[in-house]
């Protein structure tokens, strides 16, 4: 059993670490440079130097596979831990299933209070986020259980309860300013988030179909 979760999390991983990182170079990765050039301009500066711009691009492609892969490979093992700690099965199905409540709880209800920023842009305490964070995405994704395994209406009300509770005492952030254009902020917050979702509904779909591949091998295997 260990053996083939790790196995499936390094396979599933690698596959949709690939297809996340190559959209972040397409999409993130040139927007969170262009914020950074805004970033350095000085007051009296009108325009950004474009061969800077693509040396940073290409310089930061590499690494942005890496920790694609990474991040992908963790989002497949959490996937697998949580479901089998849950008693799921583990197919493409569920396995999407679960990874759209995943962003629901890591990337929807925390992006409500804390956007994805670009840099130069003002934000909380790195503390107070954190822990706001964490609580929220552990209140959303017990809620969100609570809400789709029980039938009672006493504990569908108290996981609906435990997903707006995080809502009702957001972090402090002070006021919105930025380097960067409002245009630029708002299509960054849009594109992060979209990629967060797709980031996990591959994990999900990978980690379902090559579990269930590798269940359907050994139970053949095995006499």
């Amino acid at each position: 059993m260990l053996s083939r979760v790790l196995a499936t999390a390094l396979i599933a991983g690698l596959a949709a670490g690939f297809f996340l990182a190559a959209a972040q170079n397409l999409i993130t990765s040139p927007l969170i440079i262009l914020a950074e050039t805004y970033e350095h301009l000085q007051p009296h500066d009108t325009h950004f130097d474009s061969e800077t711009i693509a040396s940073v691009a290409l310089a930061r492609t590499a690494h942005t596979f890496l920790a694609s892969i990474a991040l992908s490979i963790g989002y497949a093992l959490i996937l697998q831990a949580v479901m089998l700690l849950c008693n799921e099965r583990i197919n493409p199905q569920n396995c999407c299933l679960w990874a759209v409540c995943a962003f629901a709880a890591t990337g929807l209800a925390t992006g409500l209070e804390l956007a994805p920023q670009l840099p130069g842009a003002a934000e909380a305490d790195v503390h107070t986020r954190q822990i706001w964070w964490t609580a929220t995405a552990l209140a959303t994704s017990c809620g969100l259980y609570l809400l789709i395994k029980f039938n009672a209406w006493i504990i569908k009300m108290i996981g609906f309860l435990l997903i707006i509770a995080p809502h009702l005492a957001p972090p402090h952030t002070p006021v919105p300013q930025s380097s960067a254009p409002a245009e630029l902020a708002a299509h960054f917050a849009a594109a992060a988030l979209s990629l967060q979702a797709l980031s996990w509904i591959l994990t999900g779909l990978f980690t379902g179909i090559v579990y269930h591949f590798l269940s359907t091998r050994n139970s053949k295997a095995t006499p």
